[in-house]
């Protein structure tokens, strides 16, 4: 069984085969597979960790299509469930010069919304080291439920929880529904990873460590603060450390959080429990910091995700 399940939306990724132009200029897209807690999987599969993906789809021609996907991947994904009540989610990403990122979205509803608490594998998460989410599919009913029903499980069967608080704010109520639903996933996780510009719109404090430090939970261990090509900031109860990024030509930042969560995953996996030293949280950080770089400088998430060859090859390479 998978060392760690994921759980959340699949969906189709639209990409501009062109970067540099905004979703109305852009002529043709590749079709990709996207949905953050799927990128995890697919990232910690490509590091060598043994992932499940849990979620839903259409039972259509992309949703078989992801599902495929994600198998030659490497992942297992006998916990996905297929529905005809709804499509696939779909996705246009456009790509700026810079390699960032705008979002489209057609979910109206899609099927991963409509996941519902007796679709969750119980097995699979018994048999897991460690559950991963993440926010969309905290948005709405019956997807929330059934988030907070495998979280739940997740706790009483004593694994690892981690938890990514992804802000897509298009696919909120509005602001405040956005902030509420993020921060219920942030009281549930040991792990959690969240970027400055998340952070900001959570606190409205521009101090990433303060705002980091407003957040914590009783049940939280450890904070990744991702910084794009900065690198990261490390958090645990009492004390706190920097990490510097890479310098690199961004293609496609798509998925790269995702490959650092991915990386940070497998490094406390490595270890008997989530370790406080700071020299390996450092190591764990920097090998999380190069993971996402090199998902950058490719295009599409998991086309894009590195095997720990890549990883340890491109650290020797920065030293």
């Amino acid at each position: 069984m998978a060392a760690v399940v994921a759980f959340g939306e699949l969906l189709i990724d639209f990409v501009p085969t062109i970067t540099g132009q905004d979703m109305g200029n852009a002529e043709a897209f590749k079709k990709a597979a996207g949905g953050a807690p799927a990128n995890v999987a697919a990232g910690l599969a490509r590091l060598g960790v043994s992932s499940a993906f849990m979620g839903m789809v259409g039972d259509d021609g992309f949703g078989h299509f992801l599902a495929d996907t994600l198998r030659s991947a490497g992942v297992d994904v006998s916990p996905l469930r297929f529905t005809r009540q709804a499509h696939t989610a779909l996705a246009f990403v456009s790509l700026r010069a810079d390699g960032e990122r705008e979002f489209l979205f057609y979910r109206s509803p899609s099927a991963d919304m409509l996941m519902m608490p007796e679709d969750v594998d119980e097995e699979a998460i018994r048999n897991a080291r460690a559950f991963h989410f993440g926010s969309i599919s905290l948005i709405a009913e019956p997807a929330r439920a059934s988030t907070l029903h495998a979280v739940d499980l997740a706790h009483r069967h004593g694994k690892i929880v981690t938890y990514d608080p992804n802000l897509r704010l298009a696919l909120w109520p509005d602001a405040d529904a956005a902030r509420d639903g993020m921060q219920l996933g942030l009281k549930e996780a040991q792990i959690v990873k969240v970027c400055e510009e998340e952070l900001v719109f959570l606190t409205g404090n521009r101090d990433p460590i303060a705002a980091a430090r407003s957040l914590w939970s009783p049940r939280l261990q450890l904070m990744a603060i991702t910084r794009g090509s900065a690198g990261s900031y490390w958090l645990t109860s009492e004390t706190q450390g920097k990490v510097s990024g890479f310098h690199i030509d961004a293609v496609d930042t798509t998925g790269a959080g995702d490959a650092f969560m991915a990386g940070l995953i497998a490094g406390l996996l490595a270890e008997p429990e989530i370790p406080k030293d700071p020299k390996r949280l450092d190591a764990i950080f920097r090998f999380a910091n190069a993971a996402g770089a090199l998902t950058a400088m490719g295009r599409g998430a998991i086309p894009s995700l590195p095997s720990r060859d890549a990883v340890d090859a491109f650290l020797r390479s920065q030293q």
